[in-house]
């Protein structure tokens, strides 16, 4: 897919930084080119965030052995390039090189087929009676380029549905389709969106990213060692696993081997094999509904490197551990307990969690915090605040208001007295103001998705909207009543068309919003090109994610036969240069834990949207693989 030509060099941009530099990806130039609707080609590459904004390319297309360049001047003010000239029948090769005082320096290349579609396709192999579900990506052969790590699902089950369930399956792909590896979890561990959360990261700044999960008793690694006794069967006569030992392992994200393995904490129990009643008391019943509900992310605690979070619990009692993952070691850096005995002010953090959490340096000290649904947990594993507010569905946190410092969260509450969608200070969690819901019942049922991005350029900052609890209606940054007609989805965001306002991503479609009469023009539905989303009504895509080309993201879909990953990618121009958002921190945590439980939409630690600033220089250092 991609020939590198010359070696490509990094130019960081001198600058004084109050805080320690991030460790990132030494992502390469992420060439694409695709097909628009009228035939042309369209091509986009990396700005990468350690590169001066004004960083000149070039563009070439190639047949054979000749190459043509395509720009008269350097390309300066954006990152893609629309080729009116190219003939579909054709297959090219178009070449990017960067151009500096004159002189060419490096140079990749992307292939495009002829008459192609407008995506690319990465083919599976599916195991029988599985379907491909979640993914995320990381460079994990330290070339530059992202790998795709595919859960594989097979029979699954919620937490509150009794029986067996298949054994949690895991592949690794290169973007060209070549399976570098398969993990089988086991049947120790159950198949579910609560259960098995994975993430993919370079956790010890080789270069190289990891893969980190939660294993048990006969898990195997792709080099066939199997974790714990292989002989042990846990599952109890209704499917569930309530005994025996829980591990966390790192794998190797090239070669799929078990590097490191732990035990996980916090167990289920004291005992290896607890009674039902001996579970109730610590977790509120005592078949594994609320025991067994799992969380996973990446952050950066102490501002350079970054740490595994798992997390388990959020109905009552919530536990979350921080790891260090070095020199081939994993070790506890810290392990949050909102029922710790000894620490009995940590009792307000229970019952605050939500399906999803989200990582963000929300006290502006270059550090990371845990926003947990209703609350955040400090970089040093304290509680920074709980709003009492309790579960919910949905979580976004980023400059959503810019008229206030710092960043906002919106979020949503169900199934509590005080239920329905909030708007709070990410630093302290005040609250800034709240839609109650409006359901009949003492209990005020709320809404079940919540959402939050920049679609209407009329009013500064993110409109904020609400599916269920009889909220209707869209709300400006300070809570305002924008319209009384409720947009028609309410999912997913995603940077798609030539501005900077979010587009709307649901199912298998991508929606542009008109504001001005609120309604929606469709520009994609991949179930055109037989494409399905996951999880049900969730109706999630494998990823979003800006993996390739300019600053705007890509869709991964499954094909409805499951053989095939197709990669959507945008065609439409665009005059906004903008660094690759995977070079924000913490828009690539988000894209880290974006396959945890109920999936939501990444963020970036800035605002884009109508009237915003140029986005800040990321403070960050490239680690090439070692």
């Amino acid at each position: 897919m991609r020939i590198k030509l010359l070696v490509c060099l990094l130019f960081t941009a001198t600058t004084t930084v109050a805080f320690a530099q991030r460790q990132m990806e030494n992502l390469d130039r992420g060439v694409v080119a695709v097909r628009d609707a009228n035939g042309k080609t369209f091509v986009s590459w990396r700005l990468l965030g350690t590169e001066p904004t004004d960083l000149a390319f070039n563009v070439y297309r190639a047949l054979d052995d000749k190459a043509e360049k395509l720009n008269k001047e350097p390309i300066t003010k954006t990152t893609n390039y629309l080729d009116v000239t190219a003939d579909t029948a054709v297959s090219y090769s178009y070449y990017v090189t960067t151009v500096i005082k004159g002189t060419e320096s490096s140079a990749e290349s992307f292939t495009i087929k002829a008459g192609s579609n407008p995506y690319f396709s990465i083919p599976l192999q599916t195991p029988e009676g599985y379907s491909a579900n979640d993914g995320s990506v990381g460079d994990l052969d330290g070339d530059g380029e992202y790998e795709i790590v595919i859960h594989m699902a097979g029979r699954g089950r919620d937490n509150s549905q009794a029986g067996e369930t298949d054994p949690p399956i895991f592949h690794a792909y290169k973007m060209d389709g070549t399976l570098l590896w398969s993990i089988n979890l086991g049947k120790n561990i159950r198949e579910g969106a609560h259960y098995t959360q994975f993430m993919v990261y370079d956790l010890d700044g080789d270069g190289k990213a990891e893969v980190a999960m939660k294993t048990a008793d006969g898990t195997t690694d792709y080099k066939g060692k199997i974790i714990g006794d292989g002989s042990k069967d846990w599952r109890n006569e209704r499917g569930y696993i309530l005994a025996g030992p829980e591990y966390l392992t790192v794998f190797n994200g090239l070669t799929g081997e078990a590097l490191a393995t732990t035990d996980f904490i916090p167990a289920r129990h004291g005992k290896l094999n607890p009674t039902t009643e001996e579970l109730k008391d610590v977790w509120g019943d005592g078949y594994g509904n609320r025991m067994d509900r799992f969380l996973a992310a990446v952050a950066y605690l102490d501002g350079k490197t970054p740490s595994l979070i798992m997390t388990r619990g959020y109905y009552t009692r919530s536990v979350l551990t921080a790891w260090n993952y070095k020199d081939g070691k994993i070790t506890k850096q810290w392990t949050f307990d909102s029922d710790d005995p000894t620490n009995l002010a940590n009792r307000k953090y229970r019952g605050q969690g939500n399906h999803n959490l989200t990582v963000a340096d929300v006290d502006a000290d270059g550090k990371d915090e845990i926003v947990f649904g209703a609350m955040t947990i400090d970089d040093n594993g304290k509680g920074l605040y709980s709003t009492g507010l309790g579960h919910g569905d949905a979580l976004h946190v980023t400059d959503l208001d810019p008229s206030r410092p710092g960043l906002e969260v919106f979020d949503i509450q169900e199934h509590f007295g005080d239920a329905g969608a909030n708007f709070r200070d990410a630093r302290t969690g005040e609250l800034i103001w709240k839609k109650a819901s409006v359901q009949a019942g003492d209990d005020g049922e709320g809404p079940g998705r919540g959402l939050s991005l920049d679609i209407d350029p009329r009013y500064p900052g993110a409109e904020s909207w609400v599916f269920g609890a009889g909220i209707t209606g869209l709300f400006d940054a300070k809570g305002n009543v924008i319209t009384t007609k409720t947009p028609p989805s309410c999912n997913f965001g995603i940077f798609w068309d030539g501005d900077v306002l979010s587009e709307l991503l649901s199912g298998t479609s991508i929606d542009k919003y008109d504001y001005e009469n609120t309604s929606t023009k469709r520009l994609l539905n991949a179930a055109d090109y037989n494409c399905r989303s996951n999880n049900g009504t969730k109706a999630n895509p494998v990823l979003s994610a800006d993996i390739l080309g300019d600053w705007r993201e890509e869709v991964i879909y499954k094909t409805a036969d499951n053989k095939e990953l197709r990669i959507f990618t945008t065609s439409i121009p665009t005059d906004k240069k903008f660094y690759t958002l995977m070079h924000d921190p913490q828009y690539r945590l988000s894209i880290a834990w974006q396959n945890v439980a109920y999936n939501q939409p990444p963020h970036t630690s800035f605002q884009i949207g109508d009237g915003m600033k140029d986005p800040p220089k990321p403070n960050i250092v490239l680690v090439k693989a070692k």
